[in-house]
């Protein structure tokens, strides 16, 4: 285990991951270390929360309060530059435009974006997972990011828990499914969200907009419930999985995820 595929759906509540009826997502809770009440942090909004995930400082420190970028005034550097400077591959593949800002110039391998607001979330959630499952298996990176923005779209349109936010959470799962597919055993797979969602909104410090999951899953780790776990955990968690040091400035812990022996757990054939 010494690569990372990171999966963010946006807008993806743990209850409605827990109750969507997917088999893939079932599959992935009881497979994994699995992290149902994870935190994020505040503002919960999109960005703000992504800036987050890739610098593991919380929106006082980065300074990102809203969907519009602004240069640090005291930059941190993120996962893609830590890992840059350590000479690993990272590859980004979104369908929110706004995403390009997480990393800086040079640190990416390869990056593809597909506009949900032009083909719709729904085919361009299809389209960046098999972008990023043709480079997986053609480059072998070590670090993958994959966004997928229609949960939060039909949030927005429909309301959260709506059946069309439902669908959306089991369409994103066909995606997942389909990233997890044949992949190495070398990968460990981190499936979470930005933030959660009520209504039609979210943004509060509210408890279904501030919790999310977190899923680890790879042959070597052992499954089962955890408590804990935050959006800021992750940068450290992927960069221990690849054997770099975490940056200094970092707030966030590695995630406790038990390792033993491999298992073949994730040779998953659907019926």
């Amino acid at each position: 285990m010494n690569k990372v595929l990171l999966i963010l759906v946006d807008g993806m509540r743990p209850d409605a991951l827990e109750s969507c009826g997917h088999p893939f997502a079932e599959y992935a809770i009881s497979h994994s270390a699995y992290f149902g009440k994870a935190k994020t942090v505040m503002p919960s909004v999109t960005l703000p929360c992504h800036m987050s995930l890739f610098h593991s400082v919380d929106p006082d420190r980065h300074g990102i309060l809203s969907n519009t970028y602004v240069p640090q005034v005291r930059p941190v550097k993120g996962i893609c530059e830590v890992l840059r400077a350590a000479d690993k591959k990272c590859a980004v593949f979104y369908n929110w435009e706004e995403i390009k800002d997480l990393s800086r110039p040079d640190s990416l391998a390869s990056s593809a974006y597909v506009s949900g607001h032009i083909y719709g979330y729904e085919e361009a959630n299809r389209r960046v997972s098999e972008l990023a499952k043709s480079y997986i298996d053609s480059d072998s990176p070590d670090f993958v990011f994959v966004y997928l923005g229609l949960t939060d779209a039909q949030g927005h349109s429909h309301g959260w828990m709506s059946g069309e936010y439902m669908d959306s959470i089991r369409q994103s799962f066909d995606c997942i499914e389909t990233l997890c597919r044949n992949l190495p055993e070398d990968y460990l797979v981190i499936v979470t969200a930005d933030h959660g969602g009520h209504d039609r909104t979210h943004g509060s410090d509210s408890p279904e907009d501030m919790t999310i999951p977190i899923i680890a899953m790879n042959p070597s780790i052992e499954n089962g419930r955890r408590e804990g776990g935050s959006i800021l955990d992750i940068a450290p968690t992927v960069c221990e999985t690849l054997g770099v040091k975490a940056d200094e400035e970092w707030e966030g812990k590695i995630l406790k995820t038990k390792t033993f022996d491999k298992r073949a757990v994730l040779k998953y054939n659907r019926d």
